[in-house]
């Protein structure tokens, strides 16, 4: 039976952060509704599913106001009704093995043994995660984890399914497959949902509700996906606070591509995860030039990641060559892989899947300045030239004292990129990069790129985002299986 929702001028606010994460939500959600959560990026969609999956913490973790309950119960009583996939799923993912991960939650439930293994491959198929049940959790793609995530939780079969972007790194068929295993799910269970995405047209056809939380506090609107997205005066409102509307695109700016020198160069190259893993892709043949986007595309566990890690010079070639080409090695060599960590950041930087897997200090500004001292051997001039204008077009000013890890799942991305950004390498590749981004952050982070490619920066993209690799005017590298094509 789903469960219920009530907040009461509920909000929270994270230890040393003046300003409240989320504020002033007054909400009730009935049992079996199913719900999606809208709002711009920071708005505090995220805290408010931990908050409801009682994993805020007490009043040494964070500040909290007004009342929060399910079922009429502090959340943090309440656990096992409550099931929260998190944005990033490898911080939720604890063992070794696919199938033990898949029934971990529904043990610590003490579901009957004869139960467990019948809810893990139930699961497995509703998430369309065709692997061993011994298959190990550290070899699955980003995609696949977010399956293996959703899949644990389904598996306990809570009375209230709380998703955080649970499609967002996944391939255009996997987002499909994994909305309607969850819709499959939720007519078997008649559980309550709260969803959280920006990408509204996902959702909006399998929502009884949409809920839009305010930046400012409180609720912005609330009502029928038709009232919602339709009414004149809510839509404008929603277009304005960075809401992903279904037919309305945000304005990018016209990117002109000018190639110039080729930089690094990939022939018959093949790629694995580790030293002693199973090759992942075989015969690339690639060349990135200065002044150009490319965006590599293909389904989850394809080995698109595995060939971003190892072009950024952070995993050996497993066959092939790989060349630094005069213009970008500068007299390092033509390795990147054995290039010192001083040599690389220079010369190509970085933006991992996982945000929180790069961030290396204890505050945002710290974080962005990071690269550039390093690069411009403390010149503060040219940090604050090169960090400042960045922090204020991706909405980080206001977020400089506090901790990266603290952020939401989009102020993390921005801030991965920032920080990669600061340092003006000659190649940046980005890994996700629009992921939990609104729609007027997605469209300044377009901005920027496309300003970054007009100075000559090489721009290489891991993404399923289609809309990014139109605005930026990418070729496309397409992987699929063993094979690879790039085309124009």
């Amino acid at each position: 039976m789903g469960a219920s929702i009530s907040a009461s001028g509920w909000g929270w606010r994270h230890p040393g952060r003046a300003r409240w994460a989320v504020r002033d939500i007054d909400l009730r959600i009935e049992p079996g509704e199913r719900v999606l959560l809208l709002g711009a990026s920071g708005a505090g969609k995220s805290t408010l599913l931990h908050g409801l999956a009682g994993v805020l913490g007490d009043q040494d973790e964070g500040e909290q106001s007004g009342e929060l309950t399910i079922d009429g119960n502090n959340p943090a009583d309440a656990r096992g009704r409550s099931g929260l996939v998190l944005q990033d799923p490898d911080t939720q993912l604890v063992l070794a093995r696919v199938g033990d991960e898949v029934a971990f939650g529904a043990e610590n439930l003490a579901v009957p043994r004869d139960e467990i293994w019948p809810r893990v491959t139930r699961a497995l198929d509703d998430v369309g995660l065709d692997v061993p049940l011994h298959h190990p959790t550290t070899a699955l793609s980003g995609g696949q984890k977010q399956r293996l995530a959703l899949a644990a939780v389904l598996a306990m079969q809570p009375g209230l399914l709380l998703l955080d972007e649970p499609t967002a790194n996944l391939d255009p068929a996997g987002v499909l497959e994994v909305r309607d295993a969850v819709v499959r799910v939720l007519d078997r269970t008649g559980a309550t949902l709260v969803v959280v995405e920006h990408r509204v047209e996902v959702w909006a056809d399998v929502v009884d509700r949409i809920v839009v939380l305010d930046s400012n506090g409180g609720i912005l609107a609330d009502g029928s996906p038709d009232v919602v997205l339709q009414q004149q005066g809510t839509r404008d409102r929603l277009i304005e606070a960075g809401v992903w509307v279904p037919g309305h695109h945000p304005a990018v700016p016209l990117v002109e591509t000018n190639t110039g020198v080729d930089l690094l160069e990939a022939r018959n190259l093949s790629v694995a995860r580790a030293k002693r893993g199973p090759t992942v892709l075989d015969g690339v043949d690639l060349t990135l030039q200065a002044g150009a986007a490319l965006s590599v595309l293909g389904p989850n566990g394809a080995g698109k990641s595995t060939l971003a890690l190892t072009l950024a010079g952070l995993l050996r070639p497993r066959g092939g060559t790989l060349s630094a080409l005069d213009p970008l090695s500068r007299g390092a060599g033509q390795r990147p892989h054995a290039w010192k960590s001083a040599e690389l950041v220079s010369r190509i930087g970085t933006v991992f899947q996982e945000p929180e897997h790069q961030f290396l200090t204890h505050t945002v500004l710290e974080e962005l300045e990071f690269g550039p001292r390093r690069v411009a051997r403390s010149d503060e001039a040219e940090v604050r030239r090169r960090v400042d204008p960045i922090a204020e077009r991706l909405r980080l000013t206001g977020l400089l004292k506090a901790n990266p890890f603290t952020l939401s799942g989009g102020e993390k991305r921005r801030l991965s990129v920032a920080s990669m950004l600061a340092s003006s390498p000659d190649i940046l590749i980005l890994d996700e990069p629009t992921f939990g981004q609104d729609a007027n952050t997605w469209a300044e982070l377009v901005a920027l790129l496309a300003e970054e490619i007009a100075r000559g920066t090489s721009v290489v993209s891991v993404t399923h985002d289609r809309d990014f690799t139109a605005a930026l005017g990418s070729r496309t590298f397409v992987v699929g299986g063993s094979a690879a094509k790039v085309s124009a």
